[in-house]
């Protein structure tokens, strides 16, 4: 995480520089424009691996150390300076955590100039003129490049995929090799760029470029509420801030008739927020653990880091596995995943079904500022409408399920049904079992299976959303629920789609890894259930529930094959039967399908499996391994 400075103290290190950061095991790449760094950090990347500057100051810096750490005013100085001897050397190793804003350029015309006044002698205050367009709206700034002739046109690749649809007639600022766009001469057109230079068709609109930079920085940085990037077109800028609630963009200022509203709005917009006070807290944020998992975009998801914490230690004692802890911005018109581990803990006490299933709280924090607050103060239309909190939970560490296989597998996979069902029964209803919930520990040498993370979760006595909001993880939300009536909020959210999506973890985990390692990329199976939308995914899903086709490359364990067939043969039957009562008795178009829903539906509903002779083949004590 960025430290907080105490005066502003920031550089803009060279352009378009290459960018890299790696989430989980996919490696991003971006080429911003400009970023704004604080100058510690843009020093940083001119160090090489022993900590040395390069350049001339390399041999002498460690004869001065002594005498630099006795003056910080000189030492800055020297900072300074060094930047300045540097401005011409390319940095190495910039990092996506210490970027403090993005700035984007691009032009209406190639070569610009004679539309773009020069500055005033002085300036005055005046009202502010609202430019045109006063506002840029998403998938505004397309690349514009003229049908390239023969001679431009891969034989391998038709025309119609080289050419975008042109939009507004803002066109992305071509670069070269001897400065930045904004050098380029009037007499340059299009065509002579394109000749001369690889222009990318594919880069996006500008406001999903300064997006992405966004979704970088919230990435790198473990609890930021908010960034701050700069589209910038011709002498107009525009001001873009991001949180986890969406985006809010400034109108478009002249930045050279209108300089003085520029620096002031700029400096406001750049200003840190005041720390929150977390009270007595020692915890050690771990963010460079290898198991530390983030999310790359800009709606509200949780990141995991690893952390240590005496005082908790010496509470709880120490776990052999150690803690972790989820940081996200949680939805503030719903009921808080804190109440609802308030209520799972309660459940807990009464049901050993529960008891040991569920993960203990050891510390939390909500975060006093929502993301609401800056849409009040900036007068923004229905400023609730998604707003969010942020939370900090601290849990002892598990497992995940996918490092099973097996027998394993199946037993702790059990322990989450069974968990769920009871849950579910006394007014927790889960809704999003998918195989990053499903965790498992060791306790008395027994392998102990967790249902984890309530944050998608509801009460049965809640009066905010209910059963008909699409929650969960699309490759193994129900079905009936990835349809259009589904998707609609037309279809009930029900116990019996939870179990459904029970089973289509232990198709996911069984299939797609073999003694609880992924298998290589070429050889997975269902990888597009995980980028297809809601629809087709479910479209895949059925034809895959009544061919019941082993895939190829998926490791061959008859048991489990066996298993996953006798379920999906279930959930064909009991299709089948739905579409027969719904073809006796239609709907009205808006009207809620399957709302009702009682214990001894939920029962029966599981009979139907743990009836198979698989379940009680893998349910036996005297099956080995």
């Amino acid at each position: 995480m960025r430290a907080p400075v105490s005066i502003v103290d920031m550089i803009c290190p060279q352009n378009d520089m290459s960018m890299y950061q790696t989430h989980q095991t996919v490696r991003s790449t971006q080429k911003p424009d400009i970023i704004i760094l604080p100058l510690d950090s843009a020093c940083a990347s001119f160090q090489d691996d022993n900590g040395s500057k390069k350049g001339k100051q390399k041999g002498k810096q460690k004869a001065n150390q002594k005498e630099d750490q006795k003056d910080d005013t000189k030492d800055g100085q020297k900072r300074k300076d060094h930047m300045v001897k540097n401005a011409k050397p390319k940095p190495k190793n910039l990092l996506w955590k210490d970027v403090l804003a993005c700035i984007e350029f691009k032009r209406k015309t190639p070569g610009r100039t004679k539309e773009i006044k020069p500055p005033p002698s002085s300036y005055t205050v005046t009202d502010y003129v609202p430019t045109k367009p006063e506002y840029l709206p998403v998938d505004h700034l397309k690349v514009k490049v003229p049908t390239p002739g023969p001679s431009q046109t891969p034989a391998t690749q038709p025309v119609s995929d080289i050419v975008p649809v042109q939009s507004s007639g803002l066109t992305a600022a071509q670069t070269s090799k001897g400065g930045s766009s904004s050098e380029r001469k009037a007499a340059d057109t299009l065509e002579s760029t394109a000749k001369k230079f690889k222009v990318n068709t594919d880069e996006p609109d500008v406001t999903v470029q300064t997006g992405l930079y966004a979704a970088e920085m919230f990435a790198a940085n473990l609890a930021v509420e908010y960034l701050i990037n700069f589209i910038v077109v011709d002498d107009v800028i525009w001001t873009w801030y991001y949180d986890r609630q969406g985006t809010v963009q400034s109108s478009g200022i002249n930045f050279i008739q209108d300089l003085p509203r520029f620096i002031v709005l700029s400096v406001l917009a750049l200003q840190r927020v005041k720390d929150e006070d977390l009270g007595t807290v020692d915890l050690l944020f771990h963010t460079s653990h290898d198991e530390r998992v983030t999310h790359y975009g800009l709606q509200g998801r949780a990141t995991n880091v690893v952390v240590t914490s005496e005082a908790l230690t010496n509470k709880y004692g120490n776990f052999e596995d150690g803690m972790v802890a989820k940081i996200f911005l949680g939805k503030a018109s719903r009921t808080s995943e804190l109440e609802i581990l308030k209520k799972v803990e309660k459940i807990a006490k009464r049901h050993a079904t529960v008891q040991d299933h569920v993960p203990e709280l050891l510390w939390h924090h909500t975060f006093t500022n929502p993301t609401s607050a800056i849409r009040e103060a900036l007068g923004v239309p229905e400023p609730s409408m998604g707003s969010r909190v942020l939370y900090v939970l601290v849990f002892r560490k598990f497992y995940p399920i996918t490092k099973l296989h097996g027998k394993d597998l199946f037993d702790v996979w059990r322990q989450c049904i069974f968990c769920h069902l009871t849950l579910w029964k006394e007014g927790v209803h889960h809704r999003d079992a998918s195989p990053g919930n499903l965790m498992w520990y060791w306790k008395d040498g027994k392998q102990i299976g967790v249902l984890n993370d309530y944050n998608l979760s509801s009460l049965a006595d809640d009066p905010g959303p209910r059963g008909n909001e699409r929650t969960g993880t699309v490759p193994f939300i129900a079905v009936d629920l990835l349809t259009e009536e589904g998707q609609q909020g037309k279809v009930e959210h029900l116990h019996r789609h939870d179990l459904e999506s029970f089973i289509w973890c232990f198709a996911w985990i069984s299939l797609r890894y073999d003694n609880g390692v992924l298998l290589p990329q070429r050889l997975c199976p269902f990888d597009e259930w995980a980028t297809l939308d809601t629809v087709a995914c479910g479209e895949k899903k059925y034809v895959f529930q009544g061919r019941r086709k082993l895939p190829a490359c998926s490791p061959t364990n008859p048991l489990m094959w066996c298993f996953l067939v006798a379920c999906l043969k279930v959930f064909d039957a009991e299709a089948y039967n739905r579409r027969a009562q719904q073809s006796d008795s239609p709907t009205e178009v808006d009207e809620l399908t399957d709302t009702e829903e009682s214990a001894s539906d939920m029962y029966n509903f599981l009979a139907k499996f743990t009836a198979t002779q698989a379940w009680a083949t893998l349910s036996s004590p005297s099956l080995s391994q």
